[in-house]
C-alpha cells in the first residue's frame, strides 16, 4: 500500500510539473522616450521574477517571431528583434511552445501592443485611444511551461449576445461548463467571431464570465464585432482590438501552430467587386482574406516546420455547405489562401453560419468554385456551430436558456480538440448532453411532410413577421413516434441528425434487434447542388423551430415593452407563436442521413437502435421506442368518458 501511495504522488507531481501555468498576470512592458523611434525594437525575455518588466539579470530568448503584422523577425541570440514600423499596426510575438506569455486577470494573453498614433476616428464604442509615438523599447515577457504535446482546445463559435439577458445565457451554458469543468489539460480557448452581437459595450462582462474556466482565450472578430460606423476596413476592428488585441496572430502550443485571421472586410463598398459591395449600396462586409495578412502569413510560416499541423481560425467559412451559392458568406480568396499554405497539413476552423460542418478534405459542393476559386475543400475544415444556436431563438430549456436548435438541426454547443503531438480528435459537445450523445433520430412520415409543407410555405410568405396565425403549429403534428400503417405503405423513414457528422461517418438503424439496416446520408459531397424541402428536413429539429411560445408572451405589468422577445439591434419578434424565420428552418442538412422503414412493421410497440460510428473509428448509439398503429388515437383529453 505504501508502495502504491508513493507512485501515485510521484505521478500526480509529475502532472503538476507539466500543467499549464495560469497566475502570471502581467503586461507588455514599454519603455518611452522624448522622442519617437524610427524603428519597433525590443527584446523577448524569460521574466524570472515576473514582474512584466526587463531587468538587469534576465536573459532574451533567441528564435522567437515577432511581427509588425506584415513583416516576422526571428529574435537574435541575446533575445532582440528589429522592425520597421507603421502608425497603425500590432506588434506581436509568436509565443514559442513551451512558453507562455502573461495574461491580464480575464485571461487573455498579452502578447501584442496595438499601436495607433493617432488613435481611431470618432466611434460609438471608443475604439482605440491615440497611442502617440512609437516607445524606444517593447519587451515581450515569457515564462517557461511546460504543458507538453498532449493537450486540449475548446473551440466557440457566435457566441453572439445582443443583450444583457443573452449574456446571461452565455454564463449560464458556456460559463457554468467552464466553471464545473477540470480545465487543466486545456491549454487554450479560441473563439470563432461574432463574439458579441453588435452592442460592443458588453465585452467587459463577458470576459469575467469567460474568465471563470481559467484558460488562455484567444479571438478572432466577426462582422457583428466590428466599429459599423468606421468608414475604413482598416479603422473597423478598433474596438475589438482594444478589447482582445490583435485581429489576426498566431501562437505555438506543443506540436500545432496555430493562427487566427481576419476575414471580415468591412466595409466592402466600393472595394471588392460584388453587388452587395457596390458603392451605392449599404454598407456591409464581405469574406476575403487581405494582401497584407497573405503577406504576413507566408512570412509567419517561413518559420515553422511542413509537417507541423496548423489550426487556422477565421469567422467566415473557407467553404460552407449552409450558404454554398453565397459569396458574402464564404472565403472570396480561399485559392491564395491555400497558395500560402502549400501541402501543410491543416485544420481550417470558422463560425458564422450557426452551423456544426465537418467538411472532409475534397469534398465539394456546388458554388464552391465560384465563389471560393476551389472547387473541392483543400484541407479539413470544421465550422464550429454557435453558441447562441439560431440567434438564442425558441422557448426555454430545461437550463432556463433558448434551445435555438441550429440551422442544420444540431444543439447549440462547441467543440473539443485533442490533439497528441500533430495529430488531433474532433468532438462536439452540447451544453445540456453527455460526450456520447452525438445524434439525434426521428421518422418523416406523410403526416410529417404535409404537416412541414404548409409550415414553411407559411414562413417564406411571412418572412419576418408574427403578426399573420400560422396554418399549424407542433400540436398539429401529434406523436412524431407513432406512426400508422398507413404511413408506411406510403413511404417513411428514419432520418438521423449525426451532429458533427461527416463524409466519411457510418450510420445504421437496428429494429427490435434485427440486422442493422445501412443509411444513406443525404448529401453526397461530390460536387452536387444542395438538396432542400420536405424530403430533405430534420422532422426533430423542424418540430422544435416550428413554434415559440415566447413570441406570444405579455404581461400587464410590462405589456408591449416586455412582449415577445427581442434580438439583433432590438428587432422585436411578439405576436402569434410562429416558426422560426426562414433561414433558421432545417429542410436540409450536411449531416443527416436517411433509412427507409419496412412497410412490414406488425403493429405494437418497437425499439430502435440508431448508430453512428466517426472519422475517427468511435462509435455512438441511441435507443428510441416508437410505436405502429392502425390509426392514430384521439391525443387530447376524452371527453366522451366524462359527458
Amino acid at each position: 500500500m505504501k508502495q502504491i501511495m508513493l507512485t501515485t504522488t510521484a505521478l500526480v507531481l509529475a502532472q503538476m510539473a507539466y500543467a499549464k501555468d495560469t497566475t502570471y498576470i502581467g503586461s507588455v512592458e514599454l519603455i518611452t522616450g522624448d522622442t519617437a523611434a524610427d524603428a519597433a525594437r525590443g527584446t523577448v525575455f524569460i521574466d524570472e521574477n515576473r514582474n512584466s518588466k526587463l531587468d538587469d539579470d534576465e536573459v532574451g530568448l533567441a528564435g522567437v517571431q515577432v511581427s509588425n503584422g506584415r513583416e516576422v523577425v526571428l529574435t537574435g541570440e541575446d533575445g532582440t528583434y528589429e522592425l520597421p514600423a507603421y502608425d497603425d499596426m500590432n506588434l506581436f510575438v509568436t509565443k514559442p511552445a513551451g512558453h507562455a506569455t502573461p495574461v491580464d486577470a480575464d485571461m487573455i494573453p498579452q502578447f501584442a501592443y496595438v499601436h495607433k498614433v493617432d488613435g481611431s476616428p470618432d466611434l460609438r464604442f471608443g475604439g482605440i485611444e491615440p497611442t502617440g509615438p512609437l516607445p524606444q523599447a517593447i519587451n515581450f515577457p515569457l515564462i517557461e511551461d511546460g504543458s507538453g504535446d498532449q493537450f486540449n482546445c475548446l473551440i466557440f463559435g457566435d457566441t453572439q449576445p445582443y443583450t444583457n439577458r443573452e449574456i446571461g445565457y452565455v454564463r449560464d451554458t458556456a460559463g457554468k461548463m467552464l466553471a464545473a469543468r477540470d480545465n487543466s489539460n486545456t491549454e487554450c480557448l479560441i473563439f470563432a467571431g461574432d463574439v458579441m452581437g453588435d452592442d460592443l459595450s458588453l465585452y467587459p462582462r463577458f470576459k469575467k464570465i469567460i474568465a471563470v474556466g481559467g484558460v488562455p482565450q484567444y479571438y478572432v472578430g466577426g462582422n457583428h464585432d466590428v466599429d459599423f460606423d468606421a468608414a475604413d476596413d482598416e479603422d473597423s476592428f478598433d474596438t475589438f482590438r482594444r478589447e482582445w488585441g490583435p485581429e489576426y496572430w498566431s501562437a505555438d502550443i506543443g506540436n500545432v501552430h496555430f493562427v487566427g485571421l481576419d476575414n471580415v472586410r468591412y466595409p466592402c463598398n466600393g472595394v471588392d467587386p460584388h453587388p452587395f459591395c457596390a458603392a451605392n449600396e449599404d454598407l456591409t462586409y464581405n469574406g476575403v482574406v487581405s494582401g497584407r495578412q497573405l503577406e504576413w502569413l507566408k512570412n509567419d510560416l517561413a518559420n515553422v516546420p511542413q509537417d507541423k499541423l496548423i489550426v487556422m481560425t477565421a469567422h467566415i467559412p473557407f467553404q460552407t455547405f449552409t450558404d454554398n451559392d453565397a459569396a458574402k458568406h464564404q472565403t472570396d480568396n480561399l485559392d491564395e489562401l491555400v497558395a500560402v499554405l502549400g501541402d501543410r497539413p491543416v485544420l481550417g476552423l470558422s463560425g458564422h453560419t450557426h452551423t456544426t460542418e465537418n467538411i472532409e478534405k475534397g469534398e465539394s459542393f456546388d458554388g464552391w468554385e465560384a465563389n471560393t476559386n476551389l472547387a473541392e475543400a483543400p484541407f479539413h475544415q470544421i465550422v464550429t456551430g454557435a453558441v447562441s444556436g439560431s440567434w438564442w431563438a425558441g422557448d426555454l430549456n430545461d437550463q432556463g436558456v433558448p434551445h435555438a436548435t441550429q440551422r442544420l438541426g444540431a444543439p447549440r454547443g462547441y467543440y473539443q480538440l485533442d490533439f497528441d503531438g500533430s495529430d488531433y480528435v474532433d468532438t462536439y459537445k452540447t451544453f445540456h448532453l453527455s460526450e456520447d450523445n452525438q445524434l439525434h433520430a426521428s421518422f418523416s412520415t406523410p403526416r410529417f411532410r404535409e404537416w412541414a409543407e404548409r409550415l414553411i410555405a407559411y414562413r417564406e410568405l411571412y418572412q419576418r413577421t408574427f403578426d399573420q396565425k400560422p396554418p399549424v403549429v407542433l400540436r398539429d403534428l401529434g406523436d412524431m413516434y407513432m406512426l400508422t400503417q398507413e404511413d408506411l405503405a406510403d413511404g417513411s423513414w428514419v432520418a438521423v441528425n449525426v451532429w458533427n457528422g461527416s463524409q466519411q461517418s457510418q450510420v445504421s438503424i437496428s429494429i427490435n434487434g434485427e440486422t442493422p439496416i445501412e443509411a444513406a446520408r443525404t448529401q453526397d459531397g461530390t460536387g452536387e447542388a444542395k438538396l432542400e424541402g420536405v424530403d430533405y428536413a430534420d422532422p426533430l429539429a423542424l418540430a422544435k423551430q416550428s413554434t415559440q411560445g415566447s413570441v406570444a408572451a405579455i404581461s400587464v405589468d410590462g405589456g408591449e415593452e416586455t412582449a415577445g422577445f427581442t434580438t439583433w439591434k432590438g428587432t422585436s419578434w411578439a405576436g402569434h407563436a410562429g416558426p422560426f424565420q426562414n433561414w433558421m428552418l432545417t429542410d436540409s442538412s450536411h449531416h443527416l442521413w436517411r433509412a427507409d422503414l419496412p412497410q412490414s412493421l406488425p403493429t405494437g410497440l418497437h425499439k430502435m437502435q440508431v448508430t453512428t460510428t466517426d472519422r475517427h473509428g468511435r462509435t455512438f448509439s441511441e435507443t428510441y421506442a416508437f410505436e405502429v398503429v392502425e390509426e392514430l388515437p384521439n391525443p387530447e383529453w376524452q371527453d366522451d368518458f366524462w359527458n
